[in-house]
This record gives structure tokens, sequence and C-alpha cells, in this order.
């Protein structure tokens, strides 16, 4: 079992906690990881882009001259896609893009994504994360006091409104709770930092 050390929120050794080989310590499986990333980026697309097809364009409904003897090509109707104003092709039209990948899949990849934090030991695991009131300068500090400089992903084992909105308008700092973690954040970040009490969720959810 991999063991990461435990640190307070001022940035001191309190102790070490031994993670879970099945959720920690596997090797990352990278293709796995680009699928997930794929199909999380995939159902993000809006899809709503749209264009006309020719028998969607108005007009077009007489032959703009006759078959023959006027020396032009034949034409059957002003809004061919030959035509400027005519119809496209194959018109894009408005579609979803996101595709479901299989739960062994998705929790292979987010345990891949939590092993490779903890391969290229960019876990930090706080022993509490408590706030009394909402002020961004505790999160600045605290960040500070880890020694956290890039995009750092917060992570608590439940909704803490008063963590969430103090790091909100903190630039390249996420927070969210065990149930929202996800490939594509986990990648995107540098540093993770998780509680105790989130390891022990994460552990127990996606075992």
């Amino acid at each position: 079992m991999p063991k990461v050390q435990v640190v307070n929120m001022q940035g001191a050794p309190v102790g070490e906690i031994e993670l879970s080989d099945n959720i920690f310590g596997i090797t990352p499986n990278v293709p796995v990881l680009h699928s997930a990333v794929v199909s999380q980026l995939a159902s993000l697309r809006h899809g709503t882009q749209s264009a006309l097809l020719r028998g969607e364009v108005r007009g077009g409904g007489r032959k703009p001259w006759r078959q023959k003897g006027t020396g032009r090509a034949r034409s059957g109707s002003s809004r061919s896609p030959v035509w400027r104003g005519g119809g496209v092709v194959f018109a894009p039209k408005p579609r979803k893009y996101g595709f479901k990948l299989p739960k062994k899949v998705r929790r292979l990849a987010l345990h891949s994504a939590l092993s490779s934090k903890v391969i290229e030991q960019q876990l930090i695991v706080l022993d509490a994360l408590k706030l009394e009131e909402v002020k961004t300068r505790e999160i600045v500090k605290l960040l500070k006091a880890l020694q956290v400089s890039k995009k750092a992903m917060i992570v608590t084992d439940e909704v803490d409104e008063a963590v969430f909105r103090s790091a909100s308008n903190i630039e390249g700092v996420v927070t969210m709770d065990v149930a929202g973690m996800n490939v594509v954040d986990l990648l995107n970040h540098d540093v993770l930092v998780m509680t105790k009490a989130a390891i022990s969720k994460t552990e127990e959810v996606f075992a």
C-alpha cells in the first residue's frame, strides 16, 4: 500500500496515511485515460451548429432557364449547392456528441488518474480543512503553507460551502467534493489536495 504524509493546515506533518492499492496504487492505464477524457469533453460540446439543406432553402421552385439552347449549363434550381445562396450538401445539424463509457472503464480511468498523482508526488493529504467564515485569504494562506504555487484541485468529503466560496475566485484553483471528482479536472491540475475524510470516502465509494 502506498503511504503519504498527512499535514495540517499550517503545512506541518502530523502523521502518515496508507492508501488503497486498488485506487491509489495501480499502474495508470493511458488508453483508458484518453477514452475518459474524450468522452467527458465530447459531452460538453453543445452540438447546436446548423445549416440548411437544398430542400430547406427558400425559393428555387422554378427552373431558372430552359434545358437546351441557351449556351449555359443546365440547371434545375437556383438553390442548388453549386449556386450562391443555395443549400449545403452535407449540412451540419444539431446533434449530441457525447458517448458513455462502461462503468468499469470510467472507474479504471479515475483510479488511473488518482494513482498518477501519487506516483508523481502531486497528492497532498490534509488532516482536516475547516474554515470559520468565507475568506479567500484563508485558502491563499493554506496554499502558501502547503507550498502550492501551481494549479490546484481541493477535494473534500462533502460539499463545504465556506471552502468552495473562499476558493471560487482564486485563479487556477478548483474545489469539489468526492462525488464531483472527474478525470479531466484531475489531469488538468498540477496538485491534488485531499482531506483524510475525502480519502476515506473515495476508497469507500470507488472501491
